[in-house]
């Protein structure tokens, strides 16, 4: 495909998008029907398309409609490209530019140019206060690649060896001891012995952060309460010798958890809802809960054009919930720990000081918050201690 083709398959699948159709969904369906694509050409139009969510409302003013054709053509003029050269009607490419398509907008404002919503720009800059700015900057581009070094099976530098044996460079990254950044041969790793042997998994340097703060030894009942893929759970797995439970309220986000467990060398249990209070109580409790995902739309920037003012109310009650919940899960003596990937307070220091005054008996041990703009997701993690007798 010539770069112009690519860019006409982007507005095609942007259209789809911006009817309601899930990126990844689009992605599959325009991939089936175009079987001449190859891998890198598929690997070109995810990428224009990613691009083109995370910064939609900055291109769509950029490029005078909100729509794919519009998208696209803001991204050429915010990188300094000239339309014309791919706007031509050429090998597949976009149609030439219309006399009001030339017509250059007035550059995008405020949180129009920062790409975030209107209605949210208030709360997401009290919470960043002055670095509301570089965050949002930050959430426009591309995530980096982050593994984490199972210390269980391999050191740092023995990942780093066989990675680079296959082609994939990678440096230390300073949020956590076991995390790695890819700088070179990403797209290869899934197919490499050092991934398929448990020796690196795919995690977030701040998410592997979270984990390294919990108070983790030996022979502690361990609950990961709002486990999803499992990437958590198998990260405490790696610190200490634990007796490992998971639990989602959608089982079927726990599918891939038993493969990569057993890659990993790891036993954990799963646990329906109504295997809880049999179970119980744990030593330590993890809830990384349901939450706006503000401080990971760089990987789904979907998440940031769907959340509305309701939606983000439903989360803090659901997220209040779930703290009571595990909360009542927790053995007299142990820890609790909330963490959520999101830069909001009302998601993060005010839910817990709510529980805090609403439940006797807990206290703050450590709170911790890892921000996108510094080379991570934006990440957030209280952990709290109840008394041995408390209530």
């Amino acid at each position: 495909m010539t770069p112009a083709a690519r860019l006409q398959a982007a507005i095609e699948v942007l259209d789809r998008i911006l009817e309601g159709e899930p990126a990844e969904k689009a992605l599959t369906s325009w991939g089936r029907r175009s079987r001449f694509a190859g891998s890198k050409d598929r690997a070109a139009v995810r990428d224009h398309v990613f691009t083109a969510v995370r910064c939609q409302r900055s291109h769509a003013v950029l490029g005078g409609a909100h729509s794919g054709r519009g998208l696209v053509l803001g991204a050429l003029r915010e990188a300094g490209q000239d339309p014309d050269e791919f706007f031509s009607g050429q090998g597949y490419g976009p149609a030439p530019l219309t006399e009001a398509e030339r017509q250059l907008p007035s550059p995008p404002e405020a949180a129009e140019a920062l790409d975030i919503p209107d209605w949210l720009w208030p709360e997401f800059s009290s919470s960043l206060g002055d670095q509301a700015e570089a965050a949002a900057l930050a959430l426009r581009s591309r995530a980096p690649v982050h593994l984490r070094v199972n210390i269980a099976r391999a050191t740092l530098v023995q990942a780093q060896e066989a990675l680079s044996a296959d082609g994939i460079a990678t440096r230390p990254h300073p949020a956590a001891a076991t995390a790695l950044e890819v700088t070179e041969g990403a797209r290869k790793l899934r197919n490499t012995k050092v991934y398929q042997d448990g020796l690196v998994e795919l995690q977030d340097a701040a998410s592997q952060a979270v984990t390294a703060l919990l108070p983790l030894q030996d022979g502690m009942k361990v609950l990961d309460y709002c486990a999803g893929g499992g990437g958590k759970a198998l990260a405490m797995a790696a610190q200490a010798d634990l007796r490992l439970f998971v639990h989602d309220a959608d089982p079927k986000r726990m599918k891939d958890l038993p493969e990569r467990a057993a890659r990993a060398g790891v036993q954990v249990q799963q646990l329906l809802t109504a295997d809880l209070d049999s179970s119980g109580p744990f030593d330590l409790v993890l809830c990384d809960a349901p939450c706006s995902g503000s401080g990971s739309w760089r990987r789904a920037p979907e998440g940031k054009w769907r959340l509305t003012p309701e939606n983000l109310q439903d989360l803090h009650q659901i997220q209040a919930d779930i703290l009571r919940t595990a909360a009542s899960l927790t053995a007299p003596g142990g820890t609790l720990a909330y963490a959520t990937c999101s830069v909001l307070n009302g998601e993060n220091s005010e839910q817990v000081q709510r529980f805090l005054q609403e439940n006797e008996g807990w206290s703050l041990a450590a709170q911790q918050s890892w921000h996108v703009q510094n080379g991570t997701d934006g990440f957030f993690v209280a952990v709290l201690t109840r008394a041995k007798g408390g209530c």
